[in-house]
């Protein structure tokens, strides 16, 4: 039986990533070669790098990897091969990066350096692939209290760039409940930060993440956008207040949990037809083995989908970035040009987009 939609219409369709942390994207072999160079011991080959027993052994090795970007040249680099693999694999258009200042503070190297470093790396991609990139300075709740988390938005907003446009929360959901960070995040939204968390992650049960969470993003964090939210599932009341709400959800289409893979694109599903607003996205694309061309593909196969929903899914992501409005429209109107050449030369139904 023919597909719903064909793999290379998903591959090829035009894709904004609104969920990646930077020191996930890194390849393994540029791991290895930045560790040789500056005499960092590995736990294992670069063949076999990015393979683990559990979450917090994939944390681990995440800090690891983060470990070998010591100079600016090093998050250019990082910024700059994401997108290239990005390009070709999914047809990236926009990305916006989760980093995590801290990571990068026990390799000597600053704030600002960090900044600049990824910034030059989205002057090069934008340059040399047409690629715009946003940056969002993250939390890690596993390894930051709420002073902790104060202390790097201030820094954030004592050296602000104009591509530097949010602040995120990523780590160990159980151990940092949102309200911890509460001040951090008005904070930040008084420095006028965007906000987003991950929230609701599927990794833990809805007792260590529970569907309420999603309620402290929205009311105590005012979250402008949310990352992840598949426990919400668990709860009819958040799922319909989620829906009323309108705010714009980062799921990912593959994870690195083995015994969640098949499991994932079915809570994807349950949240794009309960109406809610989805993006798909990558995570920790070289460190979970996928990428954007790689998410689609596999999401529709499992779910069985046809065009429509991937028409959707490109354009909530244009609708859900942080680009000013005036970018925000010229990438919209970028996007309904190659959708609507795919679907020609594809012969799907021409249907009409959203304005």
């Amino acid at each position: 039986m023919a597909k719903a939609v064909a793999d290379d219409y998903l591959r090829r369709i035009p894709k904004a990533e609104l969920h990646c942390h930077l020191a996930g994207t890194l390849r393994a072999t540029t791991v290895a070669e930045l560790a040789k160079q500056y005499g960092i011991a590995l736990p294992r080959p670069a063949e076999t790098l990015y393979q683990w027993p559990n979450f917090d052994g994939f944390l681990e090795i995440l800090r690891i990897a983060a470990g070998v970007l010591r100079t600016p040249a090093d998050f250019t680099r990082a910024v700059y091969e994401y997108i290239e693999d990005a390009v070709r694999d999914g047809n990236l258009k926009h990305v916006e990066f989760f980093f995590n200042p801290d990571y990068f503070y026990p390799n000597g190297i600053d704030y600002p350096s960090q900044v600049a470093g990824m910034v030059e790396g989205l002057r090069q991609a934008k340059e040399h692939f047409g690629v715009s990139g946003l940056l969002i300075c993250c939390i890690d709740r596993s390894l930051n209290n709420g002073a902790q988390a104060v202390e790097i938005v201030e820094t954030a907003l004592a050296h602000p760039h104009e591509l530097v446009v949010g602040i995120g929360l990523d780590g160990n959901e159980s151990v940092g409940p949102p309200a911890l960070y509460a001040e951090a995040y008005a904070l930040a939204r008084k420095g006028g930060l965007k906000c987003t968390a991950h929230c609701c992650e599927d990794y833990l049960t809805p007792l260590q993440a529970p569907p309420t969470n999603y309620l402290i993003c929205r009311d105590v964090l005012r979250c402008d956008r949310i990352d992840h939210g598949y426990n919400m599932l668990a709860s009819d009341f958040v799922m319909s207040e989620a829906r009323k709400d309108g705010l714009y959800f980062t799921p990912c289409a593959w994870t690195s949990l083995l015994h969640n893979r098949p499991h994932r694109p079915q809570r994807i599903r349950r949240m794009a037809e309960a109406g809610l607003n989805v993006t798909i996205n990558t995570d920790d694309p070289a460190m979970f083995g996928t990428n954007l061309g790689h998410g689609f593909t596999t999401l529709f196969e499992s779910v069985g989908w046809g065009p429509d929903m991937a028409r959707r899914f490109s354009l909530n992501s244009v609708e859900g970035s942080w680009l000013d409005e005036s970018s925000k429209a010229a990438l919209r109107m970028t996007f309904r040009k190659e959708i609507a050449a795919l679907d020609k030369e594809f012969g799907y139904e021409a249907v009409a987009l959203p304005v």
